[in-house]
């Protein structure tokens, strides 16, 4: 009976800690998030000649209250190359997207760069860019 008696009180306090450390930790975030706003989603180069310069950027801020982190961007094709930084994006702070597109390939295209981050909702936490013209 000692043991039983024993072991349900431990069970207890172990149940009990485990969900004071939840709510603690959600004290020290403050229940806020990060949050990802982009000045633009979408670049149009125009009509532009083969082998022009295929830079754009996207830049984008951290209006949240934690720090944001870009965990992958990727853009639907091999012709279109992201860079982005690694490091964590504090409140406040903009950063930018580079993003190169292959102008040796003719005609008109339309491509979108997935971003994935840990912005604070489901609808933030991937966002599509899109690049789009005509090289001629």
């Amino acid at each position: 009976m000692k043991r039983f008696l024993l072991t349900a009180i431990l069970s207890l306090v172990t149940v009990f800690s485990v969900n004071a450390q939840v709510k603690t930790d959600n004290k020290t975030n403050g229940g806020t998030q990060a949050e990802i706003t982009f000045v633009t989603k979408e670049h149009d180069y125009g009509t532009i000649e083969k082998g022009a310069n295929g830079d754009c950027e996207f830049v984008y801020k951290n209006t949240g209250k934690a720090p944001l982190m870009l965990t992958s961007v990727k853009s639907t094709c091999g012709c279109t190359i992201p860079k982005w930084s690694k490091e964590p994006l504090m409140p406040g702070q903009t950063a930018v997207i580079r993003v190169h597109y292959d102008t040796k390939r003719v005609g008109s295209f339309t491509k979108t760069i997935n971003v994935d981050s840990n912005a604070g909702n489901a609808q933030q936490g991937r966002v599509q860019l899109t690049i789009k013209g005509k090289v001629q």
